[in-house]
């Protein structure tokens, strides 16, 4: 589904309405002059909050590698790609299990 399509749907069927914070990053998708346009024809009922162009603190995956590489390969020497293919496989199995002692959560208080 396209950027376009997403606000279409979001502003004329799912609330035609009411009124909505549209919270977005600074893809070029979003930065396009259609995105911007079709924004635009909704501006009495929407306001566009826009995260900063890169900000590792808001988009939780950035901690997801940053623990993955914590857990994987960090102050580690390898003897080939092999050996970390191996070792990032094995913590990612690990990640789905409930009571690993390691694994990533996300607080509420983030």
């Amino acid at each position: 589904m396209s950027c376009i399509t997403f606000l279409e749907y979001l502003l004329d069927e799912k609330y035609p309405t009411g009124r909505l914070i549209l919270v977005l990053d600074r893809a070029s998708y979003h930065k396009s002059a259609a995105a911007l346009a079709e924004v635009s024809l909704f501006e009495h009922r929407t306001m566009v909050v826009w995260l900063p162009a890169y900000c590792t603190e808001l988009n939780p995956i950035e901690r997801f590698w940053r623990h993955l590489k914590d857990l994987a390969c960090a102050n580690q020497i390898w003897s080939g790609m092999e050996e970390v293919i191996q070792k990032v496989e094995q913590v990612l199995l690990q990640q789905n299990m409930p009571d690993y002692e390691y694994r990533f959560m996300l607080s509420k208080n983030i």
